[in-house]
């Protein structure tokens, strides 16, 4: 039996969960129920990053303690599991004991390696991206992403790791797997990041000055920098170091991370791995994001939209099937609640909910003969590449093709007329839908299951309905 490793990267707390991070958790729940399908065994794993200074000064702003806001804050995220129906196997929390005690761990091993050394660091500092900001990344003087916040100066000793270092063996990894980095230009991307020359980063802060981090090993003064201590979840989730049995039968991952986190997912954290012994990611998929009417989705902007509000709207399977299949792996996505209503009357009201209760409807004088259903190569390669729009559109063709065929072919006439080709057309019609229905099963696991249902009983609900 096959191993299949797979991981989110952690949100952070400080806001609700909306639906860009919406997609990346339920891109990688249909990977790994996918490869739950196929035989594999599997384990998924997401979770909370909770340390760093935005939110450290949240909890502040509302006079809550700290490990009270993490904890409330954790809660909204872990509810994804019931709101989108998501398969995952583990929810690591950056506070956890263990995994803090991983962190130290791992700060451990690449001291060791020679790879950490002190310096006086100034620098400009957003601390919505809790990143260092170079001019060039600035626009106007703001980062881009984050221009209602000024970047601060950050003027102090801090501990650095030596990413210079590991320039060539970056390259290297990156020439020697064509799809580690997936889709392809995100690979351009870091590959051209790393060979213009990288610089050591800044892994810890002062601890009276951010209190709320990792406690750097050996001094006390200092906490780990929030993406040092963070990124070490996805080893410490499956074991290491204290269970190397679990960890040796589940590493490496397959990571799954949006674009901004590019540099750090596919340059930082690899490099990190090499400094403390262990072996590189398997693969990392980057998403792009999804804005709302032309703008980045922003807490501050108020035009955020979360799963929940979705889920009131569309449904589990809805929501599900309308995050999947909006736009192209990797793209950014601009999306508007009328283009959602849109899509869900055109391709799930209209679309499938139409094809299955007009073949259901007709069923009654009809014998359906089983056959085998197996799933097609290319969708199946479709999934592993995690073109899931592409893969969600192969099947909708076939639903707009049985949809066309039944209008070319009227079988509530044949029905009357010619009972030995109405035959023909339901049993064609039969096999489509369990064919479809096997293939969205990791897509929409519960609209797969009524569908089965209501081709074995001959019985049908209203699917989805018409939204105004």
């Amino acid at each position: 039996m096959n191993k299949f490793y797979i991981t989110t990267t952690l949100p952070y707390i400080n806001a609700d969960p909306h639906i860009g991070f919406a997609l990346e958790i339920l891109e990688a729940d249909v990977l790994a129920r996918f490869h739950r399908e196929n035989g594999d065994e599997v384990f998924f794993n997401t979770g909370t990053d909770e340390h760093g200074l935005k939110v450290y000064r949240e909890s502040e702003k509302l006079g809550i303690g700290i490990q009270k806001y993490c904890d409330d804050k954790s809660k909204s995220y872990e509810k994804l599991k019931q709101v989108l129906n998501i398969s995952y196997d583990n929810f690591i929390r950056t506070t956890d004991k263990y995994h803090v005690k991983a962190a130290q761990e791992f700060w451990k091993r690449c001291n060791g390696s020679g790879d950490i050394y002190k310096k006086m660091y100034r620098v400009k500092y957003c601390v919505g991206c809790e990143l260092e900001k170079t001019d060039s990344e600035l626009i106007d003087g703001k980062c881009p992403l984050h221009p209602d916040q000024k970047p601060e100066i950050i003027e102090e000793e801090n501990y650095f790791f030596r990413f210079s270092k590991y320039q060539d063996k970056l390259l290297d990894l990156y020439a020697n797997n064509s799809e580690f980095v997936l889709p392809k230009k995100r690979l351009n991307e870091v590959r051209s990041f790393v060979e213009q020359g990288i610089e050591d980063f800044s892994i810890s802060r002062l601890k009276r000055k951010m209190p709320w981090g990792v406690e750097v090993p050996g001094d006390p003064e200092h906490v780990m920098y929030v993406w040092f201590d963070a990124l070490v979840n996805y080893v410490s989730a499956i074991g290491w170091p204290n269970d190397m049995e679990k960890f040796e039968k589940w590493w490496p991952a397959v990571q799954l991370a949006g674009k901004d986190n590019l540099r750090q997912q596919a340059a930082m954290w690899q490099a990190v791995l090499m400094s403390a012994g262990i072996s590189n990611s398997k693969q990392i998929f980057i998403n792009g994001f999804i804005g709302v009417n032309g703008q980045k989705m922003s807490k501050s902007i108020g035009n955020v939209i979360t799963p929940a509000e979705m889920v009131k709207r569309f449904g589990v399977d809805g929501t599900r099937y309308l995050i999947l299949s909006y736009g192209n792996f990797g793209e950014d996505m601009d999306v508007s609640w009328e283009k959602f209503t849109e899509k869900y009357n055109a391709d799930l009201a209209n679309g499938l909910g139409n094809l299955v209760s007009r073949v259901i409807r007709l069923s009654s004088e009809f014998n359906y003969k089983m056959s085998n259903i197996s799933i097609n190569q290319e969708f199946m390669k479709l999934v592993d590449l995690m073109e899931l729009g592409r893969a969600l559109e192969y099947i909708w063709d076939k639903i707009r093709e049985d949809n066309k065929y039944i209008e070319d072919n009227k079988p509530w006439e044949l029905a009357k007329e010619d009972m030995a080709k109405f035959g023909d057309v339901m049993q064609k019609l039969f096999i489509d839908l369990n064919l479809i229905a096997e293939h969205i099963n990791s897509f929409m696991p519960e609209t797969s299951k009524k569908i089965k249902k209501a081709l074995e009983e001959k019985k049908t609900e209203i699917l989805f309905q018409r939204i105004k």
